[in-house]
């Protein structure tokens, strides 16, 4: 019975780790999870019913500790007492809380996302997770394992291959962040990893043609436009806006009250939210302050999203699937910016540089960056109210 026990030695605990339970003898064991993830336990089996009993994570519970501990276990077994009672006497070595990966992920993307521009982003992140990787959310992130992570993109891997490529590099990131934070095994792989790993495992996906974003020809836009004010949704009057502004559709849903300057007739859109970091202002034409004043609450902060649902930003998504309800799913939402260029070069004679401002995009000559300057915002609110003028003709 004395050569069961004690078949583990301190250099090969050390080493162990393949995942499953490494015998001890005597009822403990060892046990690694798939993630990582070492701790010793007790196993003992009473009316025919097999248990296991946490003594402690291995990294702060010693080989010697751990046999001591599973030897008075053994006894009170023995006795006929609860072993779980010698825990009680044990402070230092209690089965510590087990971090979900959706607690985790709650964790990290709280920790990063002030660092994120776009408010939309920190929610796109949380509900790609929470409506795509629901199987992940109540499973320890010590032991999420490939199969896990494939079972979450398979379905989607096809059918929405975008989504699922920004799922499997999110899950990425965590399963990496808690790598950092002791929390996985930090010299294993990575289950999420594409290249060399779930490459292997997932078939080709079929490859989306890079380009222009597709645009609405100019001359139908009034008709599309008389449309869409029948929309009642708030989707629409954010679509509205971005289509008056010809801003880009993250600058609109993130705008927040604080931003508008209802009395200037100006929208501030600060240097963090843009894509070129610096701030850009919009002169705000009739129409658009129109559509400002059927969303305005009652009331309000300078945090406040103007096209927010409970006081959380809409996704870019809730405009794509209206272009899909209004049977204009063949254009995309930033695709307006281009209609927007196309009836300025093609139906005024406004100049190229205040085009260019009006689109917010980075302007290298230092001529037409003087524009920027003077009566430039003038010009632009000029521009802006002949296009909202054009949208809202008769056809």
């Amino acid at each position: 019975m004395a050569r069961a026990l004690n078949k583990l030695t301190v250099r090969g605990v050390a080493a162990l780790k393949v995942p499953g339970r490494h015998a001890d003898g005597g009822g403990l064991y060892l046990r690694i999870t798939t993630g990582g993830a070492r701790s010793w336990v007790f196993m003992t089996a009473s009316n025919g019913k097999r248990t296991e009993i946490g003594i402690g994570p291995a990294v702060s519970v010693s080989l010697a500790t751990a046999r001591r501990i599973a030897g008075e276990m053994r006894e009170a077994v023995a006795v006929g007492q609860d072993p779980r009672g010698i825990l009680g006497t044990e402070a230092p070595v209690e089965e510590p809380t087990v971090l979900t990966f959706g607690a985790f992920a709650d964790q990290y993307i709280s920790s990063v996302e002030d660092g994120w521009r776009n408010p939309v982003h920190r929610q796109q992140w949380r509900n790609s997770l929470r409506d795509h990787a629901a199987a992940l959310q109540n499973v320890p992130v010590t032991d999420i394992g490939t199969e896990d992570v494939l079972a979450v993109l398979q379905p989607i891997w096809l059918t929405k291959a975008e989504t699922a490529k920004r799922v499997r590099g999110r899950i990425e990131k965590i399963l990496d962040a808690a790598k950092v934070r002791g929390l996985r095994q930090r010299d294993s792989m990575n289950p999420a990893t594409y290249r060399g790993h779930l490459a292997l495992l997932l078939p080709n996906q079929p490859k989306v043609e890079r380009g222009h974003h597709a645009a609405l020809p100019w001359r139908e836009a009034p008709a599309f436009f008389q449309q869409l004010k029948q929309r009642p949704a708030l989707a629409a009057r954010c679509l509205e806006f971005v289509i008056l502004t010809a801003a880009r559709s993250g600058e609109a849903l993130g705008a927040t009250w604080g931003e508008i300057d209802l009395d200037a007739k100006l929208w501030t859109i600060p240097a963090a939210r843009m894509k070129a970091g610096a701030e850009h202002v919009v002169p705000l034409s009739d129409a658009a302050m129109a559509v400002l004043a059927r969303v305005k609450p009652s009331s309000f902060n300078a945090t406040t999203p103007v096209f927010g649902i409970g006081g959380a930003a809409r996704s870019n998504m809730a405009m794509a699937m209206l272009l899909r309800r209004m049977n204009y799913g063949h254009v995309t939402t930033h695709g307006f910016r281009s209609t927007f260029r196309d009836w300025a070069g093609d139906a005024t004679s406004y100049p190229r540089e205040i085009v260019e401002q009006a689109l917010a995009h980075t302007i290298q000559n230092k001529a037409e960056r003087a524009y920027r300057r003077g009566t430039a915002v003038d010009r632009r609110r000029e521009l802006m109210s002949e296009w909202a003028k054009f949208l809202t003709s008769s056809t």
